[in-house]
């Protein structure tokens, strides 16, 4: 019996002072897909075509280093500059040759908000034709859409036409749930590298990172309260020299938050994306706000932009991220 107390000071022992193997929470397995926007490059207006095939030959290299699976979205007005069509073509054939999937964009980045249904359809239609091709030349099919600005449609009559008109015409919508809005500091670190600003490009790239981090816990906490669950999420990016310098890191930070890196067409079987989704209005916005939305739930508390970030992109009239190819005035 005196071996009692040895045996209950052994146990609170072990209660108080757990080994390794139990003090450390297991990781959660979180699946995402990437998609990156605005091919061949966001600031395709801004950069000349030798810079987006540099821009490009990166960017595919850390994708393929790293073995992600990535669609491609294109907007193919961004191929017709003046002396540059050829090598703007062959920047977007990179992707096919590196093993990536190309989707579409539109052809000018027209929002169904915006110009309404017809004038939208006849976008669509025509930022088919080069990517068709260069898929056909693979026996690939076309068979992704994504929604410039994630515009939906301000009625619900609207965007169910608009859905009937893609799925008449095989597509796909390649939905979003993780964004952290990438493109305003894109535009910012484009400038800065310009100028050979170091020091600030080094900024940009820490609040890049810290703000999508924010971005994906507040998204992973609102998937549970709106589903249930974390589902396969999909995260949105573009074609920018900062993800080209810098996407490795991005995929770091998600690695570490436990994610590995699934297809879209993976993700897409989550059951997730089935749910009822009647969400319109002026402003897109990712898919877990539509189910949100759909409920009757209001998100609230999303990582707000740093306001210098806001501040400076108005100074360099980036406002909107979204540019053609047309040459500026």
């Amino acid at each position: 019996m005196k071996q009692l107390p040895i045996l209950l000071a052994a146990l609170l022992a072990i209660s108080i002072f757990p080994t390794p193997v139990t003090a450390q929470a297991a990781k959660p397995d979180r699946q995402v897909a990437v998609t990156i926007d605005d091919l061949p490059a966001g600031m395709a207006d801004r950069l000349p075509a030798t810079e987006i095939t540099a821009m490009t030959t990166k960017l595919l290299g850390t994708l393929r280093d790293q073995k992600i699976p990535v669609v491609g979205f294109v907007n193919e007005k961004k191929l017709y500059k003046p002396g540059e069509v050829d090598e703007r073509i062959k920047a977007l054939q990179m992707w096919l040759d590196y093993g990536f999937e190309l989707g579409n964009h539109t052809f000018s980045h027209a929002s169904l908000n915006q110009v309404g249904l017809k004038a939208w359809e006849d976008d669509v239609i025509q930022g088919e034709s080069v990517t068709r091709m260069l898929l056909a030349q693979r026996k690939m099919k076309l068979r992704y859409f994504r929604h410039p600005y994630l515009d939906t449609g301000r009625d619900l009559l609207s965007r169910r036409q608009a859905e009937a008109f893609l799925v008449e015409r095989g597509y796909r919508i390649a939905p979003i749930t993780l964004d952290g809005w990438d493109w305003m500091f894109a535009g910012l670190y484009e400038d800065a590298k310009k100028r050979n600003d170091t020091v600030l490009q080094q900024q940009i790239v820490k609040e890049y990172l810290a703000h999508h981090d924010a971005e994906f816990a507040y998204t992973e906490q609102l998937s549970v309260k709106v589903v249930g669950y974390e589902p396969k999420q999909i995260l949105l990016l573009h074609a920018s020299n900062l993800e080209a310098d810098h996407i490795g890191e991005l995929f770091d930070l998600l690695r570490k938050r436990g994610y590995r890196f699934i297809t879209l067409e993976d993700a897409l079987g989550d059951q997730a994306y089935s749910l009822p989704d009647t969400y319109v209005g002026e402003e897109g916005s990712g898919w877990i706000e539509h189910w949100a939305i759909t409920q009757g739930k209001i998100p609230q508390g999303a990582p707000e932009m740093p306001q210098w970030v806001i501040d400076r992109t108005k100074e360099l009239h980036m406002s909107t991220g979204q540019v053609s190819a047309e040459t500026p005035n």
